[in-house]
């Protein structure tokens, strides 16, 4: 049992399909049942459909004129868990996850009083759709990213599921959600609350 169950988190989705709402996406499904999974540790907060929002190119804090990136950011550091859902495009995760992580790349520069990023003691997680095989390399890139920006990662910090070969079965389009995913999502939630609650207890050590 965690002692620390009653300590309040707030999570931030960022799904990063190419489909802009109100188009149904497999990315969106995913992601919301990710934090319906959080939910049940105590944890709130809401999903961003990247591609609704006028995201610029670039690595800075604020692109700007009409850049919604800075809004967003400041969603991102208010919260203590960030999950980014994409699907599998050509084996790579979706230009727009490039993107995100392009503009969360501005975070190495930033730091708080004692030389910590202050992105340091929050917690990513990693959703995954797709038709194809690759949600292991795709989450291998966006991990690797993620941490070179300074989030933490738990153990199971991915949650996926890839069709059939050669089938167009989109995973919105399932019947049901299959046993197998439902699990990984529930261990990914109960991991990665777990985790933010003990970061947001104890801090790292100032760089």
């Amino acid at each position: 049992m965690d002692p620390n169950r009653n300590t309040p988190l707030r999570a931030v989705a960022l799904v990063c399909t190419l489909t802009p709402s109100p188009a149904p996406s497999s990315s969106q499904l995913l992601a919301e049942q990710t934090m319906a999974a959080l939910a049940e540790h105590g944890v709130t907060g809401k999903t961003v459909r990247i591609a609704d929002h006028d995201v610029k190119p670039g690595v800075r804090t604020d692109m700007g004129d009409g850049d919604a990136w800075p809004e967003i950011r400041d969603t991102i550091l208010g919260a203590d868990i960030l999950i980014l859902s994409t699907p599998i495009w050509l084996g790579h995760p979706s230009s727009i996850a490039q993107r995100v992580l392009e503009r969360l790349d501005a975070e190495i520069s930033e730091s708080d009083d004692e030389g910590r990023m202050l992105t340091y003691g929050k917690v990513a997680a990693v959703c995954v759709v797709g038709n194809e095989d690759g949600a292991h390399k795709v989450s291998a890139d966006l991990f690797q990213g993620l941490n070179d920006v300074g989030f933490s990662l738990a153990p199971n910090a991915v949650t996926y599921w890839v069709g059939e070969a050669m089938h167009g079965t989109d995973y919105q389009d399932l019947d049901k959600t299959p046993e197998k995913t439902a699990a990984t999502t529930a261990t990914l939630a109960a991991n990665t609350a777990h985790l933010a609650r003990r970061l947001k207890g104890a801090s790292y050590p100032a760089s």
